[in-house]
Formats: C-alpha cells, structure tokens, sequence
C-alpha cells in the first residue's frame, strides 16, 4: 500500500504492483456498500438454502481476489507467518461468520440482523479491558447498557406479538460478529508482518471457499446452483469483496476499536434501502428501536479513547 487518502467522496487507495508500478482506484461510499449487500443477499434468499447463499458469496470473493492477484500480490508475502494469520482468520471471517450472518438475513431480515449484529465493537470493547486493560468509563457502561436494551427490545415477546422467526435467532448476527471481531485482532497482528489488505483479503476468502467446498464434499450434498437467486448471490459476493478489501485498508491503518464503528452506521442504510428501494421487508417499531439503541450504543463505545 503506497497512500490512502480519504475525501468527502470515499477512499482512494494507491497500490504497488509487483512490477514497480502503482494502480489507483477510488471507492465511494463504502458505508453504502455494507448496507446494500444484506438487501441484495435477502432478495435471492427467497426460498432458497442459506448455506448455498453463503458458499457463492465466498466463493465469487475469493474468484475476485485471485483473478485481481498477479496485479497485487508480492510473492515473499506466501512464505511468512502472517499467512497463517491471515488463514486462520479466514475460517472465523468469513467462513463462519458469513454462515450465521446469512441464516440470520434469512430468519431476521436485513435490517433487524444488521440493527443486532452492530454489537460487534462492543466485543472489542470488552476484549481490550481484559486481554490490554483499559478502564470501563460511564460512557462506555451507558453504550453497553443502550446495546443490551436493543437487544432485549428485538427478542420481546409480548402476549399479542407475531413474528415469523424463532427467538434464537437474535443470537446469529452476534454469534458471526463474535467471529469477526476475533478475526480483525488476528488480521492486525498479521499486518505487523505483512502490511497487506489486498493479501489479507486473499487468504481469508480462500480458506473460507475451500473450507465449504469441503463440507459440501463431506457432507455428500452440494449447492443449490438452480437457484433463481443465484445472480443476486453472485452481485452480493462482488460488493463484498470491496467491502471486504477496504476494510482490511482501514483495519492496516487503523486500531481496531476505532475501525470497527464504521460498521455500526450499515442498519441505517439497510433500513433504509429496504424500505425505499427493495422493499423486501416489513419495519416494525421493534426494529426502529433496536436500530435507535443499538447504533448509538455501540458508537458510544467505541469512539472512547
């Protein structure tokens, strides 16, 4: 990574390819991106297996990744241990958390499954005042509390209550966020050896697509590759490799706990790209107050120094 350099429009990231040469490429609205996936993922689950959805997202990453590779990748970078980082990584992000997250879609919908999984960087909250020891300060005991009180909000159960998914089911989103946040600690301490994004991203969706190729395999079934949602699945895949690239970018150049609150504006726009534009699901005033406690919670937290 030679610059990266952030305006009003996105994020322009200079890179140096193996030749001596530099490529550019500009990203805009990168928090756009990470809201239209969930919507565009839900469009092609109707009626289809959410682990078929999850092994074409992965896969269509990692194609991305590879056929861009020659152009990025130094060949020193695959005899270091941050490789092995990096892969370990992949199995926690995004191989498993990319399973529970789009089971979670499937059940919750976009929306109420991104407003619960942005209690992410509060696991990175956490972990920083256990494994570094950092101080719990009211303002990050107040987020934790408005975070928990989103989730409590988004389970409730009232006697004349109607809903189409299970109450486990809130425990997706935050069990694929347990996931990542664990996966974007290993991926910086690989960056201290290999300053790479590009590389990181590389690895990680790799070992994600050959790890369900696997299970398929093992399994002695395989994906539902007649699906009508198979084109949505595969526009999914391409967002996320951006989505994917750029914040491995922030997470180089970044601490974690700084990073990871960008992640917490994506419900506002999934809400609203579901409500205006795919229309694909019904808001209630459960998923405005989730979104309500959640996000400001969880920026709260994490905005702490």
């Amino acid at each position: 990574m030679e610059r990266l350099v952030t305006t009003d429009d996105g994020v322009t990231a200079t890179l140096k390819t193996p030749d001596g040469g530099t490529i550019e490429g500009t990203v805009d609205r990168v928090i756009l991106a990470v809201g239209i996936t969930g919507n565009v993922e839900n469009i092609g689950l109707d009626g289809t297996n959410s682990r078929t959805a999850s092994f074409v997202i992965i896969v269509t990453t990692a194609a991305i990744f590879w056929l861009t590779a020659p152009f990025f990748v130094k060949t020193t970078n695959w005899w270091s241990t941050a490789t092995l980082l990096f892969a370990a990584a992949g199995v926690l992000r995004p191989t498993i958390s990319i399973s529970l997250w789009t089971h979670g879609i499937r059940l919750l919908g976009p929306t109420l499954n991104s407003g619960i999984g942005a209690i992410g960087p509060i696991f990175t909250a956490i972990a920083a005042y256990i494994i570094v020891g950092e101080q719990m300060t009211v303002p990050i005991a107040i987020g934790t509390a408005a975070v928990t009180a989103g989730i409590f909000v988004s389970s409730f159960r009232g006697k004349t209550t109607i809903t189409s998914w299970p109450w486990w089911a809130i425990l997706l989103p935050m069990a694929a966020e347990l996931m990542r946040a664990i996966a974007h600690s290993i991926t910086k301490v690989g960056f201290d050896e290999v300053p790479d994004p590009f590389f990181a991203a590389l690895m990680a969706t790799t070992v994600g697509a050959i790890t369900l190729s696997i299970r398929f395999w093992a399994e002695g079934s395989k994906p539902d590759f007649a699906s009508p949602g198979m084109k949505w699945f595969v526009l999914t895949g391409m967002i996320t490799s951006i989505a994917f690239f750029i914040l491995n970018i922030a997470l180089q150049f970044g601490k974690v706990i700084t990073v990871i609150p960008i992640i917490a504006i994506s419900p506002i726009f999934a809400m609203l790209l579901s409500l205006l534009v795919f229309r694909k699901e019904t808001l209630t005033w459960r998923t405005y107050v989730t979104i309500a406690l959640v996000v400001p919670g969880v920026l709260l937290v994490s905005l702490q120094r």
